[in-house]
């Protein structure tokens, strides 16, 4: 797990799944589905969330529901819980580090990408205060994406970003927050680093090349990239 990355392949192109990765939105979710569950008279906690870290819309409703027992269906659910995303997703900010590795990498020509199991929407929803720099990638690959027929655990959003890159996957280097979303990458045949929520446990995490708790703990250079100076 601590080899170096590039034992592995040259890395010529970068993808980024987005939420908990490049966007703080985890707390935002979390915030959202307590508000749904307290009106059932339920209690929403990590018990819970850290099942669901990474999964696509339908499957994640599925999950809340049956967990919670909510007297509700999962699409009742996703309704009750579209308005209060489009207030709360604007106010989202960027992770530590995610602007500056992101403008290191288009700097350098790097073929970068994100690759998110958001809907398009919710892309614009939680991007309002960052298009500057989410303009710098090269492809956005959502869940609703038409060339993608699966989300994560599924590789599709990962092959479909690397497609349009033309970057064979293998050439290709994943960072994720979600054991959904390594699991994905490594469906897709990419190396993949993880930077999971403070929370969750290494353990859940064996599946990733590495572990690291902040992007900015990240050296471009062991993996063949450019080198990086954190500001």
């Amino acid at each position: 797990m601590n080899a170096q990355l590039n034992d592995l392949g040259p890395i010529k192109a970068v993808i980024f799944d987005m939420d908990g990765l490049l966007l703080d939105t985890e707390g935002i979710y979390t915030e959202i589905t307590q508000l749904i569950a307290e009106r059932y008279g339920r209690t929403y906690d990590w018990t819970i969330k850290q099942n669901i870290i990474g999964r696509g819309a339908a499957d994640l409703a599925r999950y809340v529901v049956q967990a919670l027992d909510l007297p509700i269906s999962a699409e009742e659910f996703l309704v009750m819980r579209e308005p209060l995303m489009r207030e709360r997703f604007p106010r989202a900010e960027a992770m530590p580090g995610a602007q500056q590795l992101v403008r290191h990498l288009k700097d350098h020509q790097i073929p970068i990408a994100v690759g998110t199991s958001s809907s398009q929407m919710s892309f614009g929803e939680k991007t309002t205060r960052h298009g500057d720099w989410f303009a710098l990638f090269d492809t956005i690959v959502t869940a609703d994406d038409p060339e993608v027929t699966a989300a994560k655990p599924a590789p599709d959003i990962f092959l479909t970003a690397a497609r349009r890159l033309g970057v064979a996957p293998q050439e290709c280097l994943v960072f994720e927050d979600s054991p959904f979303g390594v699991t994905a990458a490594r469906a897709a045949g990419m190396s993949v680093i993880a930077v999971p929520d403070p929370a969750m446990a290494d353990a859940k995490f064996a599946h990733a090349d590495r572990i690291l708790r902040s992007l900015k703990g990240f050296e471009p250079a062991t993996c063949g990239l450019p080198h990086l100076i954190w500001d």
